[in-house]
């Protein structure tokens, strides 16, 4: 049953948004009521149907009633709009979570099938007419002058995103732009699914530990313990990232490196199993892609993708990456000389191959700069890195990290309060560290629950923040590299900019709103910390004596910290390139020829004919970084300028902090992201930071 039009503003919003702790109790179904924090213990896959379907329905009726309003407002249009909108929108956000972290066939089977009907709701509310016409009349109206700054900008936002939505296309054009949608949704969703499969389905096995000589020793264990997960002997490796990065780094059997990566590099692709090949459904997605642009009057897709993002053209793009390209080959290439150079005198490798640039990258690190990346790690305990790392959040913004309780969805997930001096709760945040064969690959963070008035009161925000690194080995406790601290650092940044969020309306509360090229600007602000002195002497104490890192092993790190940046640089503007000429261009060429045509102007490393990394490329083809991904290059400008200010004022300082967090993460997305970040800084961003912590503003 609909609800009556004749409700009154908000009349969805309760005050047990703020006082409920977890979901109505009184459901025996735990998704159907989003309140407070999500009832992990009591979710089921059964569960996902029924409740989506409800709230989808509730949602329509929303929709209905907004859309026979006469005189629209943001008490009688919007209000009660995002209220059933973030209903749906938290349930739907804990269904894909689960999907995400805790796969199962179970899982999987509810979530696509109430998949196509969520994205066939957001389809059709993008190109509703009447809710179109009546925020134009916002817009246009009295009603304007009313507004608060914040909500100007949300108003603007939903306009533009009606016309992006196809708002303003004929009605048999809508159709096909919403089955545009429905399907892209799902291929993604196939596209992730495949990948998850691949990775999963791979083993190596052996009884020789002979053959994993070089590895540490708690990768070996893992692997000992993978095997008898399995029920047999021996050794197990897989591709998942804690047991394929340490082969492909220190593996000495150059056989076994080259059979595991092969198997890598190959995933989800035709040199597997058939069902599980994302070739044809990528060629289908950029297809799609390019036919919603041109319905909407685009050119191509990375048109489309660009229109909310800071970036003005793929003209604009392509210039930045190719003008950084040319500043970072020379060092690119000399990176890859000294590498080949090094690996033919004291590894005697003649050819270097894909599967040996990882090992002979560590082993001329070590040679050159006297440590590795597994000395480095015995510094680096799970709990010491989580002290050091809320030592960070309290010395820059005056807040606690302090645990905390709720159901969580394994027995690894940790939950967290954050509150400032007086006590008063910040946000929540869940922390789920380690990998496991349910858990899709990567590290990422997402909004569980964002900042905004409900009712008499706020509602605090929550996130997930989730990684993928080794876990505990043999009663230690998990170790993690710097590398992987550098991950954790960055997802935290991610999360900080949600949960330190002072806008109070939901459309651009912490990250809601921000241009997608400027919102890795606070998380990679955040990797920087890890290379202080300072940050590090209270983050570190080595697993078995308890000793900090050594100054001596510092400064090593230090000196090594720009080994090989010429190509890990060149390496991202390949990826960033490859996806905006993949979206920018009418369908035709498949994507491998793309990409060979981009590795042929770029690279210095090239891959085996037979690597498929578009196959397994789920940033751009499941994860919203379409004809974007050029964002992290983009970002990371602002990053290490935004950086440069703590440098400039001698480091972890929480004068400049509290700028940051008032200037960048407190405004959210409620104005431009260049505004917010000339505010900080005071002026346009600057390249020259980036090139001086890349090590690339001298001779090459």
């Amino acid at each position: 049953m609909r609800a009556p039009c004749a409700a009154p503003a908000g009349a969805f919003a309760a005050s047990a948004h703020l006082t409920d702790k977890y979901m109505s109790p009184n459901d025996s179904n735990p998704l159907r009521h989003p309140r407070g924090l999500p009832a992990f213990d009591r979710i089921h896959p059964e569960h996902v149907v029924p409740a989506i379907e409800a709230l989808l329905e509730e949602a329509r009726a929303a929709v209905e009633c907004a859309a026979v309003v006469e005189s629209p407002t943001w008490q009688n249009l919007v209000e009660p709009m995002e209220e059933a909108l973030e209903r749906l929108g938290r349930s739907w956000g804990v269904v894909a979570h689960l999907n995400s972290v805790m796969n199962s066939p179970e899982l999987r089977e509810a979530y696509n099938a109430v998949l196509p009907k969520v994205s066939a709701f957001y389809a059709s509310l993008g190109q509703d007419d009447r809710l179109h016409q009546r925020y134009k009349a916002m817009r246009e109206g009295p009603e304007w002058t009313r507004l608060t700054a914040p909500r100007r900008k949300i108003l603007d936002n939903e306009l533009r995103d009606f016309r992006l939505g196809g708002a303003e296309l004929p009605a048999d054009q809508k159709a096909r732009f919403a089955a545009i949608q429905e399907e892209l949704a799902s291929l993604s969703a196939k596209f992730e699914e495949n990948l998850l499969d691949a990775t999963n389905d791979f083993g190596w096995f052996t009884e020789d530990v002979a053959r994993l000589s070089g590895l540490p020793e708690d990768v070996i264990s893992a692997a000992r313990a993978a095997a008898e997960r399995d029920g047999k002997p021996g050794f197990k490796v897989t591709l998942h990232a804690p047991s394929y990065l340490p082969v492909m780094q220190y593996a000495d059997d150059r056989a076994l490196r080259a059979e595991i990566y092969r198997a890598y590099a190959t995933r989800a692709s035709e040199f597997g199993k058939p069902d599980w090949d994302n070739t044809d459904l990528i060629r289908r997605i950029v297809g799609l892609r390019h036919e919603e642009a041109q319905l909407l009057g685009f050119g191509n897709y990375a048109e489309v993708s660009l229109e909310p993002k800071m970036a003005e053209s793929p003209v604009q793009v392509t210039g930045f990456l190719r003008d950084l390209a040319a500043r970072a080959k020379p060092y690119g290439e000399r990176d890859m000389a000294e590498l080949s150079e090094f690996a033919v005198e004291s590894l005697g490798i003649d050819a270097l191959e894909a599967w040996d640039v990882a090992y002979a990258a560590e082993k001329l690190r070590v040679a050159r700069y006297a440590f590795s990346d597994q000395e480095v790690k015995q510094y680096f305990p799970e709990p010491k890195v989580l002290e050091g790392l809320f030592g960070v959040i309290e010395g820059l913004y005056g807040l606690f990290v302090m645990p905390d309780s709720a159901p969580v969805w394994h027995p690894d997930v940790r939950f967290y309060k954050l509150t400032d001096r007086d006590g008063t709760l910040v946000g929540q945040f869940y922390l789920d560290l380690y990998a496991r064969p349910s858990k899709r690959g990567g590290a990422w963070m997402d909004d569980a629950i964002s900042r905004r008035r409900a009712g008499a009161g706020i509602q605090t925000p929550v996130t997930y923040l989730t990684c993928n690194f080794s876990g505990p080995v043999d009663g230690k406790p998990a170790l993690f590299t710097h590398d992987e601290v550098i991950t954790l650092f960055h997802e935290f940044g991610h999360g900080l900019h949600h949960l330190l969020t002072q806008i109070e309306d939901l459309g651009v509360s912490g990250i809601h709103g921000v241009e997608w090229d400027a919102v890795e600007l606070p998380s990679q602000f955040m990797e920087n910390f890890c290379w202080e002195w300072g940050v590090l002497q209270g983050m570190t104490a080595h697993v078995e004596t308890g000793e900090p890192l050594p100054r001596a092993l510092y400064d090593k790190m230090v000196a090594a910290r720009n080994f090989q940046s010429g190509m890990m640089t060149l390496r991202q503007i390949e990826f960033a390139l490859f996806d905006m000429q993949l979206h920018g261009e009418a369908p035709g060429r498949s994507a491998m020829e793309i990409l060979r045509e981009i590795r042929a102007e770029v690279a210095v490393v090239h891959p085996p004919e037979f690597n498929r990394f578009p196959n397994n490329f789920s940033h751009i083809f499941a994860g919203g970084y379409a004809a974007g991904y050029y964002s992290y290059k983009w970002a990371e400008v602002l990053s290490a300028d935004a950086y440069a200010a703590f440098e400039e004022a001698g480091g972890l300082n929480a004068e400049v902090g509290q700028r940051f967090w008032r200037e960048i993460l407190a405004v959210g997305g409620s104005r431009p992201a260049i505004e917010s970040f000339k505010a900080f800084r005071g002026r346009e961003p600057s390249l020259e930071p980036l090139l001086r912590h890349n090590g690339m503003t001298g001779q090459a």
